[in-house]
Order: structure tokens, then sequence, then C-alpha cells
């Protein structure tokens, strides 16, 4: 069974083909060239030649959803995938967000990747799942995206292979660090358990995370490409990690306050994970800034304390695609029935239902929920509820 997984990142959109438990073909393209340019992303899956399925790039998440099933695709792409309005989008594609390139990028892609009836599925991010208790999802949306979870399957099937246990024996919290958010993910039992996405966590290098709800007040109006800004980036000013780390390691502000605020935030999410995982068996590091050896350290140096750190394995074969996309695919072939079908099983990623929404209770979002199920239910056939 052939998979291909494509995995929409902030600085890069990454493909990669397994067969079975091997990847056999992988690439990776800049984002803003997607934008410009979808074909470029056609163009490179025609290169991957035929595959079984498709994963497509899929945002805040969705229950399995197949292109056969999709009614509306740009619709569905923009506001259930994206949770984004027109208006947003235009928006920040006038002001050059390099965020919602992304996002412009994938809604063309869905809408190019329906058009040509390709074999494509979108898939669930973590709130989606039932292996999450429903009190830990009460008023939250983002508690890791699509990406995020499918790079928590990866580090299952990871542990499992190389510890010879059992997929129910599987323990540990992954720490995704990303050029634009951080997350992490608890995973006991071999499920997804817990977890903290990217716009709830306490500074990331370009979003600044959780908000004050007095701040929000504050900020009055707030658009989608405002989740993109706050971070260390706009802290210091540049878009070099390595700058920041200079400056950091030379106690200079702001680089040290906002350096410090991004480690220490990282420690308080894991931390404050240990109350679902108990006694995890290790942490696991992957994202792009998993890669950066100095801020890895960093981040090792904190965490070691809670448990042993490592970074999260790439499959047999893969060299230069990031782990979600990695993730991705494996989910696309045990979807299909491939070897991974007992992971999809057993993570239940197949019994995901909802929309992102469904535990939001705020008043101020009655029609934003009330929005979305619609939307959901007008672009899809036989929506998952």
């Amino acid at each position: 069974m052939k998979a291909l997984g494509i995995d929409p990142g902030t600085r890069s959109f990454d493909l990669t083909v397994v067969d079975g438990e091997e990847v056999v073909w992988e690439d990776s393209i800049d984002t803003t060239a997607i934008a410009e340019n979808p074909q470029s992303l056609i163009e490179a899956i025609e290169e991957a030649n035929e595959v079984d399925i498709i994963v497509g790039p899929s945002g805040y998440g969705v229950p399995i959803t197949f292109n056969r099933d999709i009614i509306d695709p740009r619709r569905f792409a923009l506001e259930v995938l994206l949770l984004t309005r027109d208006e947003d989008l235009r928006s920040g594609v006038e002001k050059g967000e390099l965020g919602i390139r992304v996002y412009e990028a994938i809604v063309k892609v869905v809408v190019d990747l329906w058009r040509r009836g390709l074999p494509v599925c979108y898939i669930p991010s973590c709130i989606l799942l039932p292996t999450i208790p429903a009190y830990r999802k009460i008023n939250k949306l983002d508690m890791g995206t699509a990406d995020k979870m499918a790079v928590a399957a990866l580090g299952v099937f990871d542990q499992s292979s190389r510890e010879s246990v059992d997929y129910a024996e599987v323990n540990f919290i992954l720490v995704e660090m990303g050029f634009g958010y951080n997350a992490a993910i608890a995973i006991d039992g071999g499920r997804i358990v817990d977890a903290v996405g990217g716009t709830l966590f306490q500074t990331s290098f370009l979003s600044m995370g959780a908000v004050d709800g007095e701040i929000a007040v504050m900020g009055r109006e707030w658009i989608r490409s405002d989740v993109f800004h706050g971070g260390v980036a706009d802290i210091c000013g540049t878009l070099s990690l390595d700058e920041a780390i200079d400056e950091y390691e030379r106690f200079e502000e702001p680089y040290y306050s906002a350096m410090e605020s991004m480690l220490e935030g990282l420690e308080k999410t894991v931390r404050s994970l240990t109350s679902s995982v108990k006694e995890p068996r290790e942490i696991l590091l992957s994202g792009r800034y998993a890669r950066h050896e100095r801020l890895r350290n960093l981040v090792c140096e904190r965490l070691g304390e809670i448990a042993p750190v490592r970074q999260l394995n790439n499959l047999l074969g893969a060299k230069i695609s990031k782990e979600a996309a990695q993730g991705y695919a494996i989910i696309g072939e045990g979807i299909a029935g491939g070897v991974f079908s007992d992971l999809i099983k057993h993570m239940r990623i197949d019994e995901a239902r909802g929309t992102v929404l469904n535990w939001v209770f705020h008043p101020r979002l009655k029609n934003a929920k009330e929005r979305l199920l619609k939307t959901y239910i007008e672009t899809v056939r036989e929506p998952k509820l």
C-alpha cells in the first residue's frame, strides 16, 4: 500500500510517500512558491507516481473526509479546515503575512486536488479524537492541529517498534517545535489523552501563544493573521533564531526575555501534561527547530529533569521530509488498509466526530460555532457529527 502525505508548513510544504513502513519518495517545496503557483505542488504529486491514497493538508482538522465526499472544496478548505473568512484571507495576503500565505496555498491546493479527482482524504486534529476526555476540551479549539496529531501517530509507531512493545504500552510526551508554533501532546497507552496546541502555548517563535483575556479585550478587534504575531520574532525584531540565541546567551534584552519565555513555556507545558501522563517513558522532540542543535540543547537541559529527552526517529528511508509529512503518510496508509491500519484503529483516529468548536461554550462564540457546523454540513456529504 503506497500513501502520500502532504504537510503544509509555514516555511515549506513537505511531501512523503511510504510503501508499507518505508519512505520511498519525498520532496520539500517553499510555501511561498506554492502560494504563487499551486501547480508546482501538483507537479510534485505527479512526480511521486501512482499512490493508493493522498492525505491532504488538513489544517485545524476534520473527521476523516475523502475528496469524493466534498461538495464545495473552497468553502471546505477555507472555513472548515482553516477557520478563516474570505476577508481575512484577502487582508493577510495584501499585507504579505507569511502565515496567511500558507492558508492561501492550502486553499488553492485543496481545490486543485478536488478538481483532479485524486484519491485524497483529510484527517482530524487532536481535539476531535474521542481519546481526549471531554472535560479537557472545554472552551478549547487548538489542542494540536492535524499535522501535530500526525506527528504523534509517528511517535507511537516509533516507540512501539524501537522498544518492541505493543501500542497499548506506548507512553510519552511529544514536544513539537516549529517555525510558527510550538505544541505538546501527551500519549498514554498509545493514545492521545491531552495536548496543548500552538495558540495555547506560552510564546512560540512567531506566535504569542495563549492570550490573557484582558489583553484580548484591550485589542478590541483581532484578525486571523494576528495569531502569527507576538512571539520571539516580533519581540526581538528578527526572523533569525541564531541571532536570537546569540543575544540570549549574552543576556541581551529583549532577546533574553523572549527566549527565556519560550524555553520556560516549553518546560511549564510539559510539566502540566504530567498530570495526564504521570510518568512518561520519554519526551520526544520533533519539528523544524528540533533539528536546530543549539535550541535543542537548551530545551534538553530544561526537560531532562522530567524524563529522558530524545529526538523522534524518522521512518526508514526518510532524509529531507519533516516528521509531520511522514505522519500524514502513515495515517493515510493505515486508513487505506495497509500495515498501519492497526495503529489507526488503536488511536481511534477513524472515530473522530464533530467540529473543533464543539466544546466551546462562551456566548460570544455562539454564532461562530453554529456557522462552522452549518458550513461543515453544507460542504460535505454525510458529515460525521
